[in-house]
Formats: C-alpha cells, structure tokens, sequence
C-alpha cells in the first residue's frame, strides 16, 4: 500500500469531518474553550462616551495660552459619575475612566500641574485631544465583537462583557469515546512499578489522549482498557458507537495477530487503513462505527501524540464548528545538526532556547515520551532534509498545537 501524504491524510480527515449543529446558550462566564454559534454585534459603543485615560485635570485649551496659567477647580469627576458643562477659565479634576465634561477638550496629568487650594497651575502646555479616549474608539455600535465559529479564549470572554453579554450561544460539546488496546497494559495504581511483570506497561496514552481532548473542551467517555481479542473489541466499538460523536482508540491499528482493530471496525462498520508518510506516526485508522466516527491512533505514546495534534485535533476542531484550524508557523535557527533525514515528513522535538534557536532532544525515537514534555513544539521537517547549525526550521509551538 503506498504511503499518503501529510496533506491528502489531512485534507481526507477534514473533508470527513461533520460539525455538530446543537446550541446551546451558556453564561458567558460559563464558555471559556467552547465554540461560538452565532456571531455576536455590539449594542453599544465603547466607551460610551469620551472619557479620561489619566487622573488629572480637564481643561479648555484655549484657556491654556501658556505653561503657567492658573485655573480654578470648579469641579470633581469620579469615575462613574457625570460632570456639568465647563466653564470658561476653570477645570476639572478628573480621574481615570470618568466623562470628559462639556466644554473641556483636552486632559493634563496631574504630575504636570502644581495645586494651590482651590486653583491649579498648568505647567504643560496642552494639545486638543490629549489623554482622551474617544467615543467608540473601541468598539462601534453595530460593531460585530465575535465571529460564529470562534474557540472562546479569556480575552473573548472579557470582550463580550465589555459589551453587556451576558450569555453566549455555543455549540454543544463533541463527545468522544476513549479506549485502549493491548494485554500488556497496567494502569498506575494498579500494580507497583517495582512489581510490575515482564512485557507489562503503564498506559501513558489513556492519560496523554484524555488530556488533549479534554484541553480541546470534549466530553470524554474513557472506556479503559480493551482486551486484546476480536470480540471484546467488537463489543467495545458497539459501545462507543452509542451516544459519541468519534471513537479514539490507541494501539492495535497494525496487521498483525494481537491487532484487532481493523478487523473489529470492519465488522461494526467501515474503515479505512492509512500509511501516512510522517514520523513518528504512519499507521492511522479512519472509518465509521454507528453513528460515530472512528479514529485509531498508533501505540507508540510520541507517534499517537503527534497524529492527534497534526490530524485529529484539526479534525475535532472542525467538527466542534470552529474555524481557523491551521496552526501558525515561525522560522527559527537551529542551533543543531540533523544529519539523519528520514525518507517521511519528520516532526521532531524541539524547544527554544534563550538565544532565539532551536534545541533538538537527542532521542526521537517514537517510544520516548519524555521527549514530548521537555518539548515546547515541533520542528516540520520535509521528507529526506538534512539540518545543519544555522539553518531557518519551520517551528510549530504548542501553544498553536494544544488548547
């Protein structure tokens, strides 16, 4: 079977990706991390009104002819409340946030004035205009503030306050099954490491894969470990199918004996059996169980957590409604040699360091997950590239991979 490429698996997984369609209206405290439904407009501006970014004195620049004048303080604006009209030849004291008065035009800091009893003296000659915060300058009335289809961050949750949101409608989350295969699995807790058994393993990717999908905002059913045989595996999928939107399984999506998968999904639905050229990664099954969608991921713990970032998550993401799904790339240095280039399209463990480059984990091997978390992205490197010291590298971060 010849091997996919990176992008015709992508494309392939992102043409099969459904998004749900159920709304559901949360308290816009409520909807960090969910997807937008509708696009939301502002009924107001912001600010409101013209108002002063510094505590300090409002003032009529014409009343200002030179540094030094003197004015009379004729009023006191908190924030909150409203001041009168502005008399010729007097000023305002006047804090942060408070309306700019009728009549005034213009605001000196209170560090560039001099106060004697109920006068001021300007020591700065003011410009019209100066520290103030223009109606609408923020946002328009009629402005739209968020777009259908945004994964809502803190800063979106404070923006849509700032426009009197109280309830944002959102698309509903996409449940997910979760289950492993493999005999050889132990959960942690179970047996203590120094008794565990010849050809036994703790399975890191039940916490690896539950993690990123929960970061992802899904509703994760975890369905624990599946014995390694057809039937078991069988009635797991019929599971899943029931009340999920996608099944994610890890491990068991080779061809060989103890590798159920393919022939369990055959049976229960349909599938597709992928050689994807990437490292670490190549073995992705795709298909459908029921109702659901089916996703299963290699057992080597760095290849399912690459697969899931580079391919599932922008599949989930789609499905959830959301839009904006490529990540954003930076050229970086290496400040490496990688001398070994693979015939695939290699993402490899990396980090920044504090001189602006890259710093390669010496072991890439597909099994060693300790370079996963000492990462703080991946470099893509094209198939058969050599790196040398010095050399620009396409760096994915995580922070554009993860939540």
């Amino acid at each position: 079977m010849a091997m996919l490429s990176f992008e015709l698996a992508l494309a392939q997984l992102q043409d099969a990706a459904s998004a749900v369609t159920e709304v559901e209206s949360l308290p816009t405290q409520a909807a960090c991390g969910r997807v937008l439904a509708a696009t939301q407009v502002s009924a107001i501006a912001v600010p409101p009104q013209d108002n002063s970014s510094m505590d300090g004195y409002a003032l009529s620049c014409a009343d200002v002819p030179a540094a030094g004048t003197r004015l009379t303080v004729a009023q006191r604006i908190p924030a909150g409340s409203v001041g009168h009209h502005l008399a010729a030849g007097t000023a305002a004291r006047i804090f942060t946030g408070a309306p700019v008065p009728d009549g005034a035009d213009a605001i000196v800091m209170q560090e560039l004035v001099s106060r004697e009893g109920d006068a001021v003296i300007i020591n700065h000659l003011p410009a019209a205009g100066d520290w103030i915060r223009r109606a609408g300058e923020d946002i328009g009335r009629g402005d739209r503030v968020l777009a259908a289809g945004t994964r809502l961050l803190p800063q979106h949750l404070g923006l849509a306050a700032s426009v009197g949101l109280a309830e944002l409608p959102v698309f509903r989350r996409l449940k997910v099954a979760l289950f492993s295969t493999g005999d050889e699995l132990v959960m942690p807790g179970e047996i203590p490491p120094e008794q565990l058994p010849p050809g036994a393993i703790y399975n890191s990717n039940r916490y690896l894969l539950a993690g990123l999908l929960q970061d992802l905002g899904c509703e994760v059913g975890d369905l624990g470990i599946v014995p390694d045989s057809l039937a078991a595996t069988r009635e797991a999928l019929r599971r899943a199918a029931r009340g999920h939107d996608l099944i994610l399984t890890s491990g068991g999506v080779s061809v060989g004996e103890e590798d159920h998968i393919k022939a369990a999904v055959e049976a229960e639905g349909e599938l597709d059996l992928w050689k994807i050229a990437i490292k670490p990664g190549k073995p992705l099954a795709f298909g459908r169980v029921g109702g659901a969608s089916f996703i299963g991921l290699p057992g080597n713990p760095v290849s399912s957590f690459v697969t899931f970032l580079m391919l599932v998550r922008p599949f989930i993401l789609k499905c959830q409604g959301a839009t904006g799904l490529k990540p954003r790339r930076v050229a970086l240095r290496a400040d490496f040699d990688w001398g070994r280039p693979d015939p695939r399209r290699e993402f490899l463990r990396a980090r920044r360091n504090d001189a602006g480059g890259l710093e390669l984990f010496a072991n890439q091997s597909s099994g060693v997950i300790t370079s996963a978390a000492w990462a703080d992205g991946l470099i893509d490197n094209p198939p058969g590239a050599p790196i040398a010291r010095g050399d620009r590298v396409s760096f994915l971060p995580f922070s554009e991979l993860l939540y």
